[in-house]
């Protein structure tokens, strides 16, 4: 049996979805392999995610940035917290090493935390860092607003350097001469779009608007007309606490009993926020986008132009998706068809690859 440490930041939800994706895809060719994931991401979301054998530790894997809302962000906090964080604990490096020793991982990968790099060069283990964006690169275009940040800039691009093998997932925000460049990385769909709308309670004949902030926790403003649009039904994962219906209007907690690939695949439109596994998903969807753009992020260009290249969209602007003024932009997205898709998912990509390296490990 094989065994492989994940290393995941806990920076919103989509770098555990794109490494749940990974995760699954290897787990279909070599149902042997088996995971320990090291993160602070809550162990219900691999649960819900991945059918593979895995062990859960809870580990401070990554800073990233500290989030006031979906689309802003504390960069003060955050280098507070870098501070406080690099360098990093000699303790825990040491006994994590330890323990990846113990456990007899063969592999480490590293979705985009680099204390997991770290970790594997000490422990004397291969690792793989799959990313569309690092922290150093992000973290670069602060240095204007708070030279301090640069120290951490310094610190993480010489740990991502040591890393053994570089797979970049598409959309790419700053391509490098790497070992693997892949298609979109998303969890794929496993209940279908009849039986997704037959558990929401929606006929077959209305319209499906999605709505999302990804995985960090939004505040919503729906406007009365919205119930006035019969013959469109609203979804929002992440819209409360609990499930909560009033009309068309569906309210669904982050943790609910749908699987967000099968709601977005279910749709007939999705708006929400352009983050990595929103995008994904959509394009392997083939669904219609309305994307809203954070201004003041430096992936939001390389995201867009990908969007705007390969997903049928449009864009819709933060007051007004927070405020619900984009009601005449989900009636424009409506009238777009789907797309389909013949490429495969990033995800068989990067398990082949993982799958050909632990077969020959083992000669």
């Amino acid at each position: 049996m094989h065994r492989i440490a994940y290393f995941i930041t806990p920076h919103g939800l989509g770098h555990a979805a794109r490494s749940s994706a990974v995760m699954e895809a290897v787990n279909k060719i070599d149902p042997s392999i088996s995971f320990d994931i090291f993160t602070t991401v809550p162990m219900w979301f691999f649960e819900d995610s991945i059918s593979s054998r895995f062990k859960y530790h809870e580990f401070p894997t990554d800073v990233g940035l500290i989030q006031k809302t979906p689309f802003s962000h504390d960069l003060e906090q955050t280098i507070e917290k870098l501070n406080q964080f690099i360098p990093f604990d000699p303790a825990l490096i040491s006994n994590t090493v330890d323990l990846l020793q113990r456990l007899a991982c063969q592999l480490v990968i590293c979705d985009i935390a680099p204390i997991g790099i770290n970790i594997a060069t000490e422990a004397g283990i291969p690792s793989i860092l799959i990313e569309n964006f690092t922290w150093d690169w992000i973290y670069e275009d602060f240095i204007h607003s708070d030279a301090r940040i640069g120290t951490y800039v310094d610190f993480m691009r010489e740990i991502y350097r040591t890393v053994d093998y570089h797979v970049q997932a598409s959309p790419v925000c700053n391509p490098q001469n790497v070992d693997m460049i892949t298609n979109p990385i998303s969890r794929e769909v496993r209940v279908p779009s009849v039986r997704v709308r037959e558990k929401l309670g929606i006929p077959t004949d209305n319209k499906i608007v999605l709505l999302t902030s990804g995985g960090i926790q939004g505040k919503y403003r729906f406007p009365k007309r919205l119930l006035t649009q019969r013959e469109i039904y609203f979804v929002v994962p992440g819209g409360g606490e609990r499930p909560e219906r009033h009309g068309n209007l569906i309210l669904l907690p982050h943790h609910s009993d749908f699987f967000l690939p099968d709601l977005v695949n279910s749709a007939d439109a999705v708006i929400g926020k352009a983050g990595y596994s929103t995008i994904a998903e959509v394009y392997h969807a083939g669904v219609p986008f309305g994307y809203v753009s954070r201004s003041n992020c430096r992936e939001t260009d390389k995201l867009v132009a990908f969007i705007e290249k390969d997903i049928k969209g449009l864009s819709v602007g933060i007051e007004d998706f927070q405020a619900g003024k984009w009601l005449r932009k989900a009636s424009q997205l409506l009238d777009f068809s789907r797309t389909q898709r013949h490429n495969s998912n990033g995800s068989h990509q990067v398990a082949a690859m993982i799958t050909d390296f632990l077969k020959r490990e083992q000669k």
